[in-house]
């Protein structure tokens, strides 16, 4: 076969990176289906010889006594005739059900074969050329790569990443991004899909592994495993957070991170079109990974809830805010990277919520007495009924309704009740002095006082008079 068609595929070796081997394998499963396709079914078989630049084609064929298939089978005499070499030499013994290769002339093929083995080579290298694309892509899957802005079809953006095009979704791209033609991006490879046609190459800007294969780029002790990242919890564009730890005793995870100066966390910022990152350093005790999450905000106190996997923090009052962040961006982050929920309150709403619990207890106590008291002094009435069958005593204001309340024209017999129940006769007795002898007078005061005790029929014995005087 012509020289060109040999060079031709070592060009598309050296284009498209298919191995040799593999294009000899599309020749010879061209040249055979072509064959077969135009001339029938035959035993084939193509030698290609790259070094001397030469496709042979030889069919295999049987020795018979009579030829039913001129594809497949010959007679003794034209297998003879065909080995005939020059004369003198020795002419190899045939048999019948021998086998033999004959050599398939360029001339059998026709322009019809031709033009179908073209097209099943095409066909063939460009499956091969996708099976190698689709191999390559899906190992780098969760890798970063760099492409270029090739163009852009409404919010899609088509990255060039050089043998094959990225898509850039809208939903995977980041709000700050501006995407300019021939601009250079890094990107995460999301996922790799194989089609009937080129691979389906899905890219993304924000998606947090991106965040992580930075840091893998831009810090040593990243890569080389020596700091570990164990959480990263990002919202693209505004803010995330990273959670680090050493796995040896004598290397800083936080400072590894940040670098001289913040050389190597900017070197990240900068890629991510000024991202705020906050690293923070990895512990086994939840409460102070907690707190480190929290960052920058300073946490007075942590209460954990292991069953709901439910945090309480406390911080000052002048940390609330911080600690909160932007529209709840702050707690919000910080719950991803640790997967728990945190709920944050300060040290004056704490001590609210204590007082207003003591409040509500002390007034279910307050609720509960009067109840109680009630139903002592049912208890108390009952007790009393059931005693001697004597009426209950009459509430006071009864009474002194009774005793005010008089019909008009009867006499006021207040003064005169109260004589009777009250036993002024003893007192009245010990408080009088006894009676003067006769030839005592006695003061003025003790015989107003005396008159105004005794009844008014009684009269002092000897009461001295003006005219009993000499």
């Amino acid at each position: 076969m012509h020289i060109d068609f040999v060079q031709a595929l070592r060009d598309i070796q050296r284009e498209k990176d298919i191995p040799l081997d593999v294009l000899s394998e599309i020749v010879k499963a061209a040249m055979i289906s072509a064959y077969r396709k135009h001339r029938g079914d035959a035993d084939l078989r193509v030698e290609i010889d790259w070094d001397e630049s030469r496709i042979e084609i030889y069919t295999r064929k049987q020795v018979c006594e009579s030829v039913e298939d001129p594809q497949t089978q010959v007679t003794l005499a034209d297998a003879r005739e065909s080995l005939r070499g020059e004369p003198g030499e020795d002419m190899p013994k045939l048999e019948l059900g021998d086998y033999l290769e004959f050599l398939v002339p360029p001339e059998e093929f026709g322009r019809i074969a031709a033009q179908t083995a073209k097209q099943v080579m095409v066909q063939r290298i460009r499956e091969a050329e996708r099976e190698i694309i689709y191999s390559e892509f899906s190992e780098r899957e969760g890798e970063v790569v760099t492409g270029i802005v090739q163009r852009r079809e409404g919010r899609t953006v088509f990255i060039n990443l050089g043998k094959i095009e990225a898509i850039l979704p809208a939903s995977e791209q980041m709000p700050s991004d501006t995407y300019r033609f021939g601009e250079r991006l890094k990107l995460y490879v999301v996922e790799v899909k194989k089609t009937t046609k080129t691979p389906h190459v899905l890219a993304s800007r924000s998606h947090p592994g991106l965040l992580r294969r930075l840091f893998e780029l831009e810090v040593p002790e990243v890569h080389d495993g020596v700091v570990e990242i164990k959480s990263v919890a990002r919202e693209a564009g505004l803010r995330s957070k990273v959670a680090v730890a050493s796995r040896q005793d004598n290397v800083d995870p936080v400072g590894a991170c940040v670098g001289h100066r913040g050389s190597r966390v900017q070197a990240v910022v900068d890629e991510l079109r000024n991202e705020k990152i906050d690293i923070v350093r990895w512990s086994e005790d939840m409460q102070r990974y907690l707190a480190s999450a929290l960052s920058p905000a300073k946490v007075s106190e942590v209460h954990l809830n292991e069953e709901e996997r439910r945090a309480t923090v406390i911080v000052p009052e002048s940390q609330l805010s911080l600690a909160i962040g932007k529209e709840g961006q702050n707690v919000r982050l910080a719950a991803r990277l640790t997967g728990w929920r945190i709920d944050i309150c300060s040290e004056e709403q704490l001590r609210a919520q204590v007082h207003a619990a003591r409040a509500e207890e002390m007034a279910a106590k307050l609720a509960a007495a009067p109840t109680t008291a009630q139903g002592e002094l049912e208890a108390t009435e009952q007790e009393v009924t059931a005693g001697e069958g004597e009426p209950a005593v009459a509430h006071p204001e009864g009474a002194l309704q009774s005793a005010t309340e008089s019909e008009p024209g009867q006499p006021d017999t207040e003064h005169h009740t109260e004589a009777e129940e009250m036993p002024l006769a003893p007192a009245a007795e010990s408080a009088v002095p006894s009676a003067p002898e006769p030839s005592a007078a006695p003061e003025p005061g003790e015989s107003a006082q005396a008159a105004s005790a005794t009844k008014p029929d009684e009269t002092p014995e000897s009461e001295p008079t003006g005219e009993e005087q000499p």
